[in-house]
């Protein structure tokens, strides 16, 4: 019979086992434990994520059920206690160049020719209260913050950063590089006139929400060419300058574009771009959407609300697995050409892990079906048994 993959094998292919080798000799990850491999770990990890295992007794029971399927993955059986001190242990780095490398690789990937670099930009909180004591609190959660930024026209995760919920979402916006030429679209949160500067000097764009505190000072008003879009409608576009202290801070081309939705509400945007229509300014903005779809589909299909230990070091390292979870499914999707939603093709995962099928017939029944005779081929030896 020939050899097949499952479909648990084919999903971890993209993650270069020398790459992750010389990735984890960099960082000592197997220094303490030397029988739980930083692969084991991450293999494991990715169980979890897309099986939906909820506790470790579960996912000792149900990982060593599956033995046989651990020479082909290059994985050992599992132990609680095992797992429980990895988790504690092993550096955080190796699974977030993990995802580094696999958001490379999904960026080339699931690149759409011709689609402009759109990059959306947010934070979600990750809850902690009912869990552990050491996270802190930020007058609304106590807990951790999972920063991303995303790209909605491939539909994949760019870069990640976890931080205390007390950070300030414009402190980690203010780390990431710039790239030339891309538009980010964010909240404003993350208002800050220094790092809209040095987007401006890196010919790159932004589009976000006008602060309460913050006037501007009309300079000159812009003809209105189209003024309704898919829900909205413009109300007026101007090119306008800060009026508020510091505004020697913010010596750049500004643009004011206020647009009301058809739930009636008033949003005042404010974009360096002076080139886009007002109906494409609002467009972007309405785009940031996405990403609060992404945040929802995380925290509904994979693991981050439950987790396999409460040490901070573990409950990193799930969130970034989940990523990385995340990151999988979508290329095997492209690469397999699957046009199903990412709903149903998880699910579907979650149900055939370890089914030796190619992933692009994760859906359909197996060619033969085990109660039927196999056709006879002349070229066969049969043997016949008295």
């Amino acid at each position: 019979m020939r050899y097949s993959d499952s479909i648990f094998a084919s999903l971890l292919k993209p993650i270069p086992r020398r790459w992750f080798r010389a990735t984890v000799e960099r960082h000592g990850g197997d220094a303490y434990d030397k029988s739980f491999r930083s692969w084991d770990h991450l293999v494991t990890l990715m169980f979890v994520q897309l099986s939906g295992i909820g506790s470790l007794r579960d996912l000792e029971a149900v990982w060593n059920a599956h033995s046989h399927h651990h020479y082909h993955l290059g994985t050992v059986a599992l132990a609680r206690s095992t797992m429980a001190d990895a988790n504690m242990r092993r550096p955080v780095a190796i699974f977030a160049e993990t995802f580094d490398m696999l958001s490379g690789l999904a960026d080339h990937a699931l690149r759409r020719e011709g689609n402009e670099m759109l990059r959306l930009i947010d934070a979600t909180p990750i809850p902690l209260e009912q869990i552990v004591t050491w996270a802190e609190w930020n007058g609304r959660t106590r807990g951790l913050k999972l920063h991303v930024v995303y790209d909605p026209s491939a539909d994949h995760p760019r870069r990640i950063e976890i931080t205390p919920s007390t950070v300030n979402d414009v402190q980690v916006g203010k780390t990431l590089p710039i790239e030339t030429g891309a538009t980010y679209v964010f909240d404003k949160a993350y208002c800050n006139y220094a790092w809209w500067t040095r987007i401006h000097e890196a010919d790159s764009y932004f589009v976000t929400r006008r602060k309460t505190n913050a006037a501007y000072k009309l300079v000159r008003r812009r003809p209105l060419r189209k003024t309704t879009g898919d829900g909205f409608k413009i109300l007026d576009d101007a090119e306008v300058k800060l009026a508020t202290q510091g505004h020697a801070r913010l010596a750049i081309p500004m643009r004011r574009v206020r647009v009301k939705r058809d739930d009636r509400t008033v949003l005042t945007l404010i974009t360096n771009d002076l080139d886009r229509p007002a109906a494409e300014i609002a467009a972007l903005y309405k785009a940031r959407w996405q990403i609060e779809l992404l945040f929802r589909w995380i925290k509904q299909h994979l693991k981050i609300r439950k987790f396999l230990g409460r040490s901070q070091n573990a409950i990193r390292l799930q969130v970034i697995a989940a990523m990385i979870a995340y990151l999988l499914l979508r290329i095997a999707a492209r690469q397999s050409r699957l046009a199903m939603p990412a709903i149903r093709f998880a699910n579907l995962v979650a149900g055939c892990l370890f089914a030796r099928k190619p992933v692009a017939k994760i859906d359909r029944p197996p060619d033969v079906h085990p109660a039927k005779p196999r056709p006879h081929s002349p070229n066969q030896l049969e043997l016949a048994y008295a």
